[in-house]
């Protein structure tokens, strides 16, 4: 292949997707208001989580400080949250960050990132039907669980003990459901909403008036009491205590971090709201307000929860497995445990219903543009992607039935985490390329000269790139400052100076590339929600999301990698010879020459008259 047909295979992997593609008619049923969005966002980020993790890192991590974590935790959801929000108001279509990437930096990420997105869902959708299957296996004493093991024993690596054929019926029952129609997906999802909130509310205010502020107030001695007796010793000399020192902050302020940093993915799931840009009566209003919201509506609830927990029982004491019931017993109120169990049971339900509501919305955007298969497009009368909903369903469904997923679950952080780190960075290329009404004062200066210092009024085409090539060096520069602070974590405890210097360089590197971005004129085009404090959200955002990807263990990244290897093969086997743009482009290009043609002619017949 010569240099020119490497360079013009090249440029067409980075071609974008306009925001109204000439041809392209919705064919979804815009029926959904804000408090379904709000509804679908708040299900599927308050899952079982808030009746699990509050009780793990409050006992092992943070202490009674666990308030504090899930607060940092939110600031930086909120982060991401607006990012998409956003996007939300100005591309309402499906697709969320999928769409996000193709509109903003080109094909070939925009395949990566919805083929990370589905990635996420799929392992989301099975661990959850798991969950649920196994929740509902211990309310009725281990029956379905002791049965499988003593007829269907699977003992072979990287399959499940036995097939978990009640998860799987789960999966492919809500794929019925969600292909029928999105109205009543919605609101069964509602319900199962309410409930979750109603019992969370219960809980919250139980802890309130069964709780005791000493609780918050653990002495060091009492600890160590509570260690020797753990150990059956005698006396506490030269005993080190293994819940910290007591307090409010307990493991000190690191503690509190690194629960933030657990506590961060608690609030994942927000972004099916995105995947329903066609089907919102005004998305646009719809859309930024059922992110933030959603976000909002889970932090108080986290909140007040954890911090009922911590109140009425020790945060030592805690049960890591069912802390809630645990500590109503503690307190005396042993039946609350059934209102609890029937919760978490509405909680797994929502969110297993909004792991699987974004699946076949992406399937059907990538589809639609030609990356993937065509037959995935077809939708119900009801406007429904049916065939991508089954198609979906059956996946996530088998690898319930089969696979152990303890070890894929990380995989699904990764997935979701490169999402969110995408759309920071598109909302931030975005916000400074030409816009529709910036061409006539981009004329009116074309002619002068412009500098860091002193930009001009409006973006040009000059500026635009300046901005993308100073986003790209701020990622690479937050991707060598994360490696640093995790590998590099000892070195900087000990203040060794070559640590500390780096880690000065590089942050001074990001710090100026924020002040010569925000030199920069934004675009003129206004949305009903916008980003504020640009450019510098969407790159803590960036570091937030890229840390927490850096600390996931070299196996996950291995096995992220041949799913990467797999989504590859077939873009450059499929999706690049039927890319739906690449036809537009060509049409495009074919009608040019073809009118060219008609006036080289025109010409040729007024010369030879």
């Amino acid at each position: 292949m010569s240099c020119s047909g490497i360079r013009s295979f090249l440029v067409s992997l980075s071609r974008r997707k306009p925001l109204e593609p000439e041809g392209e008619q919705s064919t979804f049923n815009r029926c959904l208001s804000t408090l379904d969005l709000v509804a679908l966002g708040v299900g599927s980020t308050l899952g079982a989580g808030v009746y699990v993790l509050s009780g793990e890192v409050a006992r092992e991590t943070a202490g009674p400080s666990i308030i504090i974590s899930f607060f940092i935790a939110a600031l930086a959801s909120i982060f991401a949250g607006l990012c998409y929000a956003e996007f939300g108001s100005r591309v309402p279509k499906t697709g969320s960050a999928y769409l996000y990437s193709y509109v903003t930096v080109g094909e070939l990420l925009a395949f990566i990132t919805g083929w990370n997105l589905l990635l996420s869902y799929v392992i989301g959708t099975s661990s959850v039907a798991l969950a649920w299957s196994g929740t509902f296996d211990d309310l009725i004493g281990g029956v379905i669980s002791k049965y499988f093991e003593k007829h269907a024993t699977m003992g072979l690596p990287g399959l499940a003990p036995y097939p978990d054929v009640f998860a799987a019926l789960l999966i492919l029952l809500l794929s019925g459901l969600l292909a029928f129609g999105v109205k009543e997906s919605a609101m069964i999802n509602k319900i199962f909403t309410a409930i979750n909130i109603l019992v969370l509310l219960f809980v919250a205010i139980s802890g309130f008036i069964k709780g005791h502020i000493s609780n918050w107030q653990i002495s060091e001695e009492t600890l160590l009491n509570e260690t020797a007796e753990l150990n059956n010793l005698t006396s506490t000399a030269n005993l080190t205590t293994e819940f910290g020192v007591g307090g409010f902050f307990p493991y000190g302020i690191s503690g509190t971090l690194a629960g933030a940093a657990t506590c961060f993915y608690a609030f994942v799931g927000f972004d099916c709201i995105a995947t329903t840009g066609e089907e919102v009566k005004n998305p646009q209003k719809s859309v930024p307000l059922g992110i933030v919201a959603s976000l909002l509506i889970c932090f108080v609830a986290y909140f007040a929860v954890s911090a009922a927990l911590t109140l009425m029982m020790p945060y030592y004491m805690l049960n890591q497995k069912s802390p809630l019931p645990v500590a109503f017993e503690y307190v005396g109120w042993g039946p609350a445990k059934y209102v609890v169990a029937v919760g978490s049971l509405c909680a797994l339900s929502t969110s297993l219903l909004g792991s699987m509501f974004p699946m076949p919305r992406v399937l059907f955007a990538m589809a639609r543009d030609g990356l993937l298969f065509h037959p995935l497009t077809k939708v119900t009368s009801k406007g429904s992607p049916a065939i991508a909903t089954i198609t979906s369903g059956t996946v996530a469904a088998i690898m319930a039935l089969l696979f152990d997923l303890a070890a894929l679950v990380e995989m699904m952080s990764i997935g979701t985490l490169f999402a969110y780190t995408l759309v920071a960075i598109c909302i931030l290329i975005l916000r400074y390329q030409v816009g529709p009404s910036d061409s006539d004062l981009q004329l009116k200066e074309s002619n002068t000269k412009f500098g860091c210092l002193k930009p001009p009024s409006s973006p040009t085409s000059v500026t635009s790139r300046t901005v993308t090539i100073l986003a790209l060096i701020s990622i690479v520069d937050i991707v060598a400052l994360c490696v640093l602070l995790t590998q590099g974590l000892n070195a900087l405890s000990r203040k060794e100076a070559w640590s500390l210097v780096c880690v000065c360089i590089l942050a001074f590197i990001l710090v100026l590339n924020i002040f010569l971005i925000w030199r920069h004129p934004q675009n003129t085009s206004k949305a009903s929600f916008m980003v504020p404090l640009l450019p510098a959200l969407p790159l803590v955002s960036a570091l937030i999301n890229i840390y927490l990807m850096i600390q996931l263990g070299g196996e996950t990244w291995i096995r992220y990698a041949v799913w990467m290897l797999v989504g590859l093969l077939i873009y450059f086997g499929y999706g690049v010879r039927h890319s739906i743009q690449k036809q537009r482009l060509l049409a495009s290009k074919m009608n040019i020459e073809t009118i060219s043609n008609k006036i080289d002619n025109e010409v040729i017949k007024e010369e030879k008259f």
